[in-house]
């Protein structure tokens, strides 16, 4: 949002509303101006802390824009454009109701969440998501008075210049996400949480799901806390707890998840973790893919941007980075990054066709899907989106994680290449994969032995060796970068072929 309102502005406020998340530093990093509060005050008060530092900047136009997904910074030249030429004082991005309906609401002298105002905000989908998005004139900043909160303070400040006396008009705008809301009625969304001793952040990761997801699947895996009891104190219609009596590590918790929501019928399951380090806003980017035939599996990345990694540390960021690389390898799926990121959507069709009773029960879990994905052919997408550390800090062991995990990768690795270019399909890349994991290890042996033979142990070594060495390592060097070449190759034929509409057309994905 900040990157692209940056090219038709001189200088952005960001007001940070006491979050828990790196918004600040990202703001900042991107060159923006940050007012931060010690404690959450509301849209109003927001509003009035942003108005109070721009007005410094003696600008000739404020514009308001919501760091929601839904305002389109692309707008904003138009949205000026008015005021510029003074034909107007205030401009209002309007994306839903048309001028008339609007500016009724504006001229309403009832601000009640009883009153029509705030009824007909609520009923026509505007809530949190296109009100707000509007320049002001410097000549009306002293009329904006900020008294109401939530919904209704993108109304009030309207009515707030009107009553002065100033020219407030409606313009059609664009949304920046597009995300319609009402396609989501049209699918059965189900959300798996696992949760292992998160007494502090479960209700809050439930209670942040979104009102269009249709069922909310806890998985309490043997907590120790008091986590059962506050699942317990949650009155949600949506949600369905399932308890482990042991600790079965939290890739089985997704598979007891995964199950259920199939038995439900669900067309698209999400993953978000009971640690509230998932952010629900992020949720729709992880479903239009899906819903739009784009994807049949989708997950967060992470890595994407450096401003996106803060809160990552740098021995985290380093083992993410190299189990990257070893994913892109094991998996066939060479344009995806962070891998480890839990934070995913799949659609019903690749969920029911994949080897679920063999999930990966350990952290890695996230690894072992995208193996058996590309294996069967289904379609990833990454989503960037900005890391969210809180509160929870994590518990792994990152040594022993890496090497485990590692294994696993390789052993999946081995099964990928036996089922997909072997027992479903033959391709010779397998051939040359297993000659490259002949020949470099036996290159590098006899590197060994020709070394230690010589330097350390005086033996004579014939003039032979050395170039025998040298072919096994460059012969093996080379069979395993054809076969990666030819990997790749057939990732983006499959790909390619998806986006054709030639592969998993049922049910529009």
């Amino acid at each position: 949002m900040i990157k692209k309102a940056k090219y038709y502005v001189d200088e952005i406020v960001v007001v940070d509303d006491c979050s828990k998340d790196a918004t600040a530093y990202i703001a900042r990093s991107l060159g923006a101006k940050v007012v931060q509060h010690e404690r959450n005050m509301g849209k109003a008060e927001s509003l009035k802390s942003g108005f109070k530092v721009a007005k410094e900047l003696n600008p000739r136009i404020i514009v308001t824009l919501y760091a929601n997904g839904f305002h389109n910074p692309e707008d904003i030249p138009r949205l000026v454009e008015p005021i510029f030429w003074l034909e107007a004082d205030v401009v209002s991005g309007n994306a839903f109701l048309n001028d008339q309906d609007l500016l009724s609401l504006i001229d309403n002298n009832d601000y009640t969440e009883d009153s029509l105002i705030y009824d007909t905000v609520i009923d026509t989908g505007l809530t949190n998501q296109c009100l707000g998005f509007t320049a002001f004139s410097s000549t009306t900043f002293d009329s904006l008075m900020f008294h109401e909160n939530g919904v209704a303070v993108d109304i009030t400040l309207l009515r707030d210049a009107k009553r002065a006396g100033y020219d407030v008009r409606m313009f059609p705008v664009s949304r920046l996400c597009n995300h319609n809301l009402d396609a989501f009625q049209k699918y059965r969304i189900g959300v798996v949480v696992p949760a292992y001793n998160e007494e502090k952040l479960i209700k809050i990761t439930v209670h942040g799901i979104p009102e269009y997801v249709d069922r909310i699947y806890v998985i309490n895996d043997c907590s120790t806390d008091s986590t059962a009891e506050v699942l317990k104190s949650i009155i949600d219609p949506r949600l369905y707890v399932i308890s482990h009596k042991t600790n079965q590590g939290v890739g089985a918790a997704i598979l007891h998840g995964y199950q259920k929501a199939l038995k439900e019928n669900m067309d698209i399951v999400v993953v978000m973790g009971g640690d509230n380090q998932m952010n629900p806003m992020q949720l729709p980017n992880l479903l239009m893919p899906i819903i739009e035939g784009k994807a049949d599996y989708t997950k967060g990345n992470r890595l994407l941007s450096e401003e996106f990694r803060v809160g990552m540390s740098r021995w985290r960021s380093f083992g993410n980075g190299v189990l990257t690389m070893i994913t892109k390898i094991g998996s066939g799926y060479w344009h995806i990054m962070d891998p480890q990121n839990g934070y995913t959507a799949i659609s019903k069709k690749a969920l029911s066709n994949i080897d679920l009773h063999s999930l990966y029960t350990y952290y890695g879990y996230c690894n072992d899907m995208l193996v058996k994905l590309n294996t069967f052919g289904f379609r990833t997408l990454d989503v960037s989106m900005p890391a969210r550390y809180g509160q929870e800090r994590s518990s792994i062991k990152y040594s022993k994680y890496m090497g485990k995990v590692s294994i696993m990768l390789f052993r999946k690795f081995l099964w990928r290449l036996k089922m997909k270019y072997m027992i479903l399909s033959f391709h010779p890349l397998v051939l040359f994969y297993i000659l490259g994991m002949i020949l470099v290890p036996l290159g590098v042996l006899l590197g060994a032995y020709i070394v230690a033979a010589k330097f350390f142990m005086g033996w004579t070594v014939s003039e032979n060796l050395p170039l025998l060495d040298a072919v096994f390592l460059i012969m093996g060097i080379q069979f395993t970068l054809f076969a990666m070449l030819f990997d790749m190759q057939e990732c983006n034929r499959m790909m390619n072929a998806c986006y054709s509409g030639n592969l998993h057309s049922e049910n529009g994905w």
